[in-house]
């Protein structure tokens, strides 16, 4: 899959709220109101993750996740990450 340059991705961007284009990659964040409800989260992406075998860099602490999304492959952003990231917001929403 081809490497998206800087242009091209900060048009993206535009359309992707709270995504950032940071070290090569996407990247955002999302508050829950608890643990369980930023966990629920979790399980729902990694289901997809799975499904695209895509799998997103995260971290969770407390109500907080961070996700950062690359394709190592192509090192660096791809249309792969975009179509995850819009599906991650939709799983969040």
């Amino acid at each position: 899959m081809k490497k998206l340059n800087e242009t091209e991705i900060n048009t993206i961007l535009q359309d992707l709220q709270g995504w950032h284009f940071i070290d090569n990659g996407l990247e955002t964040s999302f508050e829950f109101p608890n643990f369980k409800d930023a966990f629920s989260a979790i399980t729902r992406i990694a289901f997809e993750a799975e499904r695209l075998q895509h799998h997103p860099d995260w971290s969770n602490s407390y109500n907080t996740l961070t996700i950062r999304l690359t394709t190592h492959d192509a090192d660096g952003v791809t249309e792969k990450d975009v179509e995850f990231a819009k599906l991650i917001d939709e799983l969040v929403a």
